[in-house]
């Protein structure tokens, strides 16, 4: 009698009998971008407030509030016309039409980024709080898309041209599924990954605060958008080449 299982037994090659090993899901950088809306829904974000300070610079508060609108509803109907998800422009609508309420309440075109301002504030503070409790907020974040002892980042680059090793070929995942607050070293990583996005928020926050004390309307702008998806690009590679590292060493440990 042949050796061999019969036909379509994945268990045919596994003396174990327990069937295949498990191995690490791919991780592609996309799936981080996608949770962010992906770098065209970081674009479309930045486009009412680039519509508002060159409106409001050319025709005034009222002219700005319209081109705000005007370019959110833009934003929303391309995206339905191209079958893609909505949620980020639909959050858009809600954020511009607030923004717009206020500046429209007050008479003042500044107001038009309270709203950036202060959350910018909230989350820059509450990423901040989460360190010292040992709950990272970028950690939590992390872990639930690419969980570390899996090592899905194990093998991952973000240098341009340097080709991916098959997951078959990389480290297998730590036998010790430990969780992830049990290693210092990812919990100190995390952290200061967390500190350094709680400093991009808060230094949105701070900049803008300072323009808008000047009531400089376009510097306020500016920097919005300087301070908004360029920044958030930055921060974002720096934090999937460190979390690239924080796999391949707890692969490397198990």
């Amino acid at each position: 009698m042949s050796a061999a299982g019969p036909a379509g037994d994945d268990t045919a090659d596994d003396p174990t009998g327990a069937g295949p090993a498990r191995q690490p899901p791919l991780f592609d950088r996309d799936t981080v971008l996608q949770q962010l809306g992906g770098w065209r829904g970081m674009v479309d974000a930045s486009l009412p407030t680039i519509a508002f300070v060159v409106a409001n610079g050319v025709g005034g508060l009222r002219v700005g509030i319209w081109a705000a609108i005007v370019a959110a509803l833009l934003v929303f109907v391309l995206r339905v016309v191209r079958r893609q998800s909505v949620q980020q422009a639909v959050s858009g609508l809600f954020a511009v039409g607030v923004a717009v309420v206020i500046a429209m309440a007050s008479g003042q075109a500044r107001d038009y980024f309270v709203l950036g301002i202060l959350r910018s504030l909230a989350i820059g503070v509450v990423l901040l709080a989460s360190v010292p409790f040992r709950r990272p907020l970028v950690g939590v974040a992390a872990e639930f898309l690419a969980p570390s002892h899996l090592g899905s980042l194990a093998g991952h680059s973000l240098r341009p041209g340097r080709s991916r090793r098959p997951v078959e070929e990389r480290a297998a995942p730590a036998e010790a599924e430990r969780h992830w607050r049990d290693d210092p070293r990812l919990v100190r990583a995390y952290g200061w990954l967390t500190v350094l996005w709680a400093a991009s928020f808060l230094l949105r926050a701070g900049v803008q605060w300072v323009y808008y004390r000047a009531d400089d309307v376009e510097l306020l702008g500016t920097f919005s958008v300087l301070l908004g998806l360029p920044l958030t690009g930055v921060v974002l590679v720096v934090t999937l080449w460190v979390v690239a590292r924080l796999h391949r060493h707890r692969t490397a440990a198990g």
